[in-house]
């Protein structure tokens, strides 16, 4: 189980997809965090934790949203592809190990988006657990926005690397939502 699970892990088809949603998710999840931090301190959210059991909320309902679609956009898919093949060679593939791949690699793609906005989230709302001992609500507001800008810049540096981009440029293209979504909720908050 653990060696098919591997090549699955391994398969460039299945990374490739799985790499896919968690970057656009984490992507979601991050400028929905900065979105929610900024949407507190303009508030007057005077306490820590309360942003991070508000965060957490988000990243809850983002995460399973990132599963749960995947998981249904993947199933039908996969279908899909299996039909096309059971076409091609006269044959039902049914209980074979084409099949059983087939929904492994589901799982993993449904896994790495839910992973992506969870750890978009997640990661952003850290500063806020030091509100009160270390850092005051206006430095734990601008740590986590720049962490959060910081999840899309690393996510689109690594895009650009294995895409033969200039790293940092499409880092900084990604990171710019980051600092849109900041600018606007405080023009507007």
């Amino acid at each position: 189980m653990f060696g098919r699970l591997g090549a699955l892990l391994r398969d460039d088809r299945v990374r490739a997809i799985s790499r896919r949603y968690f970057v656009s998710n984490g992507f979601d999840g991050a400028l929905t965090c900065i979105g929610l931090v900024i949407g507190a301190y303009l508030t007057g959210v005077t306490e820590g934790l309360t942003v991070v059991k508000i965060g957490v909320g988000a990243a809850v309902g983002l995460t399973t949203s990132g599963v749960w679609s995947v998981w249904e956009i993947e199933r039908a898919e996969k279908r899909a592809e299996l039909a096309r093949i059971e076409e091609a060679m006269l044959t039902d593939l049914g209980g074979t190990a084409v099949e059983r791949d087939k929904a492994a690699a589901r799982g993993i793609n449904a896994a790495a988006s839910g992973l992506g906005p969870l750890v978009g989230i997640v990661v952003p709302l850290l500063p806020f657990l030091a509100v009160g001992g270390l850092l005051s609500m206006t430095w734990a507001t601008l740590a986590s926005v720049g962490l959060g800008t910081g999840i899309p810049f690393s996510f689109g540096a690594y895009m650009g690397s294995i895409s033969d981009q200039r790293w940092y440029v499409a880092g900084l293209r990604m990171a710019l939502a980051g600092v849109a979504v900041a600018a606007v909720n405080l023009l507007f908050g």
